[in-house]
């Protein structure tokens, strides 16, 4: 059967400013402990207009018009060096407004809990109406009733627990709780699950647009956002994945949940490989949707600092996985690089399990990969807060041991931190900058014989949840096809041979 191929990525991005000042977590936070308000006051006065987040160079990057190593020669900071030629639609997604997110998870709510404005309601619709993907999609007739006016949304706010639903800063709608004493089921939870199915069902619906894949063939959804869905029994139940799949119209579809914090895409994206090279589905795709609890995370610095606030996008991701078709880049599953019990928890140690380990099964060195992904965070999110240029880190860091194993000259390390690193261009969503914002132009670059290979990396803080102190961190090699290799070997060939005469013996006696 050959290694599986990576045959499609989509992304999305959903500027998300109302939702950013009510249901971000820091805001929420700041919100409850700051009884003058001022931060709150002064965060609702640095927001972006929906012009300025689309001309921003790395939102540009990560739907498909421009490419990583453009975003070199563009001036920083990047937000006052918009790009003029910006679009919200690209090679491989789409940006959209917070007004078609709020009609959105109108559609992903099939519980009777999200209640818009009526006039909102309706323009909305209208809006959606006139994109036939979004108008196909399973349960779009709950935008045409059961709509209220502001009076009564202010109400189910105030005295019943609702949480607001903001267009930038008009409030149009609210989410209420889906029962009145499960906190698993509260309505900031549900606000955090819709979005987060809402976001990943419409990346969904742009991979059908822009890529050869149909509603009806695909067999298997991972979902690897960082959400938990369930109710106070089973917090953590999930299957968010067959909730995606029937609002997209997967009617073949089954599916599941995969959780490893920033880890979690490239785990489900050699889960989905192992599926599809052992024969059991065909076509899997890997989905994540936005994370509204990361919006504004960093916003305390950045109003610190006299900037807009950066971090107001929610990004998602579809990445279709199937069998190899003797074309599309494969993916090695005979060397995935992973964090091991054992490996230990230095930054060193995790960087030579994902990068050294794989690399040395398939007797490649640290130069044989054009290109590395790894948190791809976007620095203007991150140098503000303290944190540093992290993708500059993760490439130092593979030049040094590149250097260490005498693979890369001492004097050429910062070169080759050039050659195959790149600018971050990811919004800070947990799981989303962790390798996969690469995937989509990985794919076109060795399609397009630019490059041979790549290596994609996921790493995750594991010790975030309380329950170890390790890291995390899984890879893989992404390459060029060499085509489809035989699907048997000459054992089996003589094997199936003997049994047919067998067979025909057999058959022969019966005569």
């Amino acid at each position: 059967m050959g290694y599986p191929v990576i045959k499609g990525a989509s992304y999305a991005l959903i500027h998300a400013r109302g939702t950013l000042l009510n249901h971000g977590t820091t805001q929420t936070v700041e919100y409850r402990n700051d009884p003058t308000k001022k931060y709150y006051s002064e965060l609702s006065k640095q927001l972006r207009s929906f012009e300025q987040a689309v001309s921003y160079a790395p939102n540009q990057a990560f739907i498909g018009n421009i490419s990583p190593d453009d975003l070199k020669e563009i001036p920083r900071p990047w937000y006052e060096n918009g790009l003029s030629d910006a679009k919200k639609d690209g090679k491989f997604g789409a940006i959209i407004e917070e007004d078609e997110l709020i009609g959105l998870v109108k559609i992903a709510d099939v519980f009777n809990l999200v209640v818009l404005e009526e006039k909102f309601q309706e323009t909305i619709r209208e809006k959606l109406s006139a994109d036939s993907d979004i108008a196909a999609l399973g349960n779009f007739k709950v935008l045409n009733g059961n709509a209220a006016a502001i009076e009564e949304i202010e109400e189910l706010i105030k005295n019943k627990g609702a949480q607001p639903l903001s267009n930038g800063t008009q409030l149009v709608g609210c989410v209420k709780a889906a029962h009145p004493y499960d906190h698993a089921l509260s309505s900031e939870a549900m606000v955090e699950n819709l979005v987060s199915k809402a976001t990943a069902a419409y990346t969904i619906l742009l991979h059908f647009k822009k890529n050869d894949l149909r509603p009806e063939d695909v067999d298997y959804i991972i979902e690897c956002s960082e959400e938990a869905v369930g109710d106070m029994n089973q917090r953590g139940g999930g299957n968010l994945a067959k909730a995606i799949a029937e609002m997209c119209g997967c009617l073949n579809a089954t599916g599941s949940d995969t959780r490893s914090f920033c880890s979690a895409p490239v785990h489900a994206i050699v889960q989905a490989s192992g599926l599809v090279q052992s024969g059991i589905f065909k076509n899997v795709v890997v989905v994540g949707g936005g994370s509204t609890a990361k919006l504004g995370m960093n916003s305390r610095e950045h109003l610190k600092k006299g900037m807009p606030i950066l971090e107001d996008m929610m990004g998602a991701f579809a990445i279709h996985i199937t069998e190899n078709d003797g074309v599309n880049p494969v993916i090695r599953t005979d060397a995935i690089g992973r964090h091991k019990i054992g490996s230990g928890s230095s930054p060193v140690a995790s960087m030579s399990a994902v990068v050294l380990e794989p690399l040395q099964t398939l007797g490649y060195e640290i130069t044989d990969v054009d290109r590395f992904a790894a948190e791809l965070h976007n620095p203007e999110l991150t140098e503000p807060a303290g944190a540093g240029n992290i993708p500059q880190g993760n490439f130092k860091m593979i030049a040094a041991l590149g250097v260490q194993k005498g693979q890369i000259l001492k004097e050429n390390l910062m070169a080759s931190v050039e050659k195959f690193g790149m600018p971050g261009f990811a919004p800070t969503q947990g799981h989303v900058p962790s390798g996969v914002p690469f995937v989509g132009h990985c794919r076109d670059w060795i399609l397009e014989g630019k490059i041979k290979r790549g290596l994609i990396i996921g790493k995750g803080s594991l010790f975030l949840g309380r329950m170890t102190n390790q890291f995390d961190g899984i890879s893989f090699v992404l390459e060029e096809n060499t085509g489809i290799e035989k699907e048997f070997s000459g054992e089996e060939e003589v094997r199936k041979t003997v049994a047919k005469l067998l067979r025909d013996c057999a058959n022969s006696l019966k005569e």
